[in-house]
């Protein structure tokens, strides 16, 4: 057995106020190989430490898995002004993800001040960090984002042979990189990175169209959602 069923409850869902969620969650009992963990990305399977899980809600179905494939990716105009701006202000490196207790004052500070969290006591410990994003199952690593040489941001991505997954991304939220867009140009470091080594698909987890936290990543054109167990191009147009 390569996995564990560890939760499959009903939950208040994270997305879409009123609504039932189920997510299967699932521990991977051995780390997935490449092309395995592409199987996983094309079920728009999500990452979580050592955990793969998918939405299976019993009533709705206003999730939907979500991917730019890369060679026909188009950027906007406002996409390419944010990158030659990003290209001159970031410096990026790239490595294997690690914890560190910058990262975590950085991640905590962008929850605290992007409205993510309520008090203090939901912010992220250093154990819950380790487990959440560098603990994995899967190839995982880092682009660290610095700006004057001070980290300014970090995003957290999966890899398998054709695609690449986009985990988690949090910035500093002060006005200096703020007026950066630095969300989305990580999002088009993260195509380049996608480019440059020959993978097809950047993944960017889940759609869902009312609810303003994932709709934005219908922003990127062309891309595919994943309706009814098929992955469906998407047009400019379509909502």
């Amino acid at each position: 057995m390569a996995e564990k069923l560890v939760y499959d409850g009903l939950q208040s869902c994270p997305y879409l106020e009123g609504q039932v969620a189920r997510m299967p969650l699932y521990r991977q009992l051995r780390r997935l190989g490449l092309a395995a963990t592409d199987a996983r990305f094309a079920r728009a399977e999500r990452r979580v430490g050592v955990c793969l899980y998918h939405t299976a809600c019993p009533t709705c179905r206003a999730c939907e898995g979500i991917r730019i494939p890369v060679a026909t990716f188009r950027p906007t105009k406002s996409q390419r002004r944010t990158k030659r701006k990003g290209d001159e202000a970031f410096r990026v490196e790239y490595g294997r993800a690690t914890f560190t207790d910058e990262k975590l004052a950085l991640f905590n500070k962008h929850k605290a001040q992007r409205g993510l969290v309520a008090t203090d006591d939901e912010m992220v410990t250093p154990l819950g960090y380790a487990s959440w994003l560098v603990h994995s199952c899967v190839h995982t690593m880092e682009m660290r984002y610095y700006l004057h040489d001070q980290l300014a941001a970090v995003g957290v991505v999966d890899l398998g042979l054709r695609g690449a997954s986009s985990v988690y991304f949090y910035f500093d939220p002060d006005p200096e990189v703020a007026r950066l867009s630095p969300g989305v140009y990580s999002v088009l470091r993260e195509l380049d990175l996608c480019r440059q080594t020959g993978r097809e698909h950047l993944y960017l987890g889940l759609y869902v169209r009312d609810c303003r936290h994932l709709s934005y990543k219908a922003n990127y054109h062309p891309h595919e959602r994943l309706v009814d167990g098929d992955w469906r191009l998407q047009d400019p147009e379509t909502p």
